[in-house]
């Protein structure tokens, strides 16, 4: 069966540069690969982290992303890089803006980032949190860049960068402090480390603010990591939603980005992992 058909009906005249591969085609949907496509292990709970990784390797893809640390080696098993590990420093809720999350974030820091390091896991990730009652936004940023400043030179010592995740706080993550570009760029300017950047959820940022490839444009510098998904829902990167990703992927490699654009969408189809092939197939720009 075709898988771009399978799914959700996307030919080349529905969606131009999404690749259909014909009956009997080698399942491998990575054919040129200058974009390192990797894909978040959570949004295929209900596979086995073995299974999954058999999938993704055999898709061509490079990398798995967000995985913990006890998964770590399944992916090295199977060929593939960890694009962002998850080191235990911080959540959506409890992250940097505050000052009682700081001593477990740097604690989670310094004891999995030489795991990382010496796993060859490139990037690990930290969030924002949710806001504090009564703290001005100002001492919020102030404490966010306290605790990066401290974070970061854990990264250096071992070579490991830190992503930090900018969220919706309109449709999923209410209340969630780092829900802007600008937000984000104040604090990653402000630490001035080249292992602190930030994670640029599309999902999450068409929702809050648009202007995608412009604030790539503006602003990659300061980006260490992408996410995908579709808007709305989260579902598949298709003609169903409001987003042009091969554009997006066209720009993201057009400003020398070399790191991994790791696909975050929750398959709408029976079967997910055709899905995924059809979005590699749709980036592999």
């Amino acid at each position: 069966m075709n898988r771009r058909d399978a799914i959700r009906g996307i030919g080349a005249a529905a969606f131009v540069g999404a690749a259909t591969p014909a009956e009997g085609m080698s399942p491998r949907a990575v054919q040129r690969g200058a974009l390192k496509q990797s894909v978040a292990r959570w949004c295929y709970s209900g596979m086995s982290i073995e299974d999954l990784c058999a999938a993704v390797a055999g898709l061509g893809m490079p990398a798995i992303d967000l995985l913990e640390i006890d998964e770590w080696p399944v992916a090295h098993d199977h060929g593939l890089t960890v694009s962002v590990g998850m080191p235990n420093a911080g959540t959506i809720e409890r992250g940097i803006n505050d000052p009682n999350n700081h001593a477990g974030i740097l604690a989670g820091f310094e004891e999995n980032i030489p795991k990382a390091a010496a796993a060859g896991v490139p990037t690990v990730i930290t969030f924002f949190g949710n806001h504090v009652a009564g703290m001005r936004r100002s001492d919020a940023l102030h404490n966010s860049v306290t605790c990066m400043r401290e974070c970061a030179r854990v990264a250096e010592d071992h070579g490991v960068n830190i992503v930090i995740e900018m969220l919706n706080s309109k449709v999923d993550h209410i209340g969630y402090i780092g829900d802007t570009t600008a937000w984000g760029v104040d604090i990653v300017e402000g630490v001035a480390s080249e292992r602190v950047k930030l994670l640029y959820d599309v999902y999450h940022m068409q929702i809050m603010e648009g202007d995608v490839i412009r604030t790539i444009r503006d602003h990659h510098q300061h980006i260490g990591h992408y996410h995908t998904g579709g808007v709305p829902g989260r579902a598949e990167i298709d003609e169903t939603q409001e987003l042009f990703y091969p554009a997006i992927a066209r720009e993201i490699l057009a400003t020398g980005y070399d790191g991994y654009f790791a696909h975050e969408f929750i398959p709408r189809a029976d079967d997910g992992i055709a899905s995924l092939a059809a979005a590699v197939e749709l980036c592999d720009v």
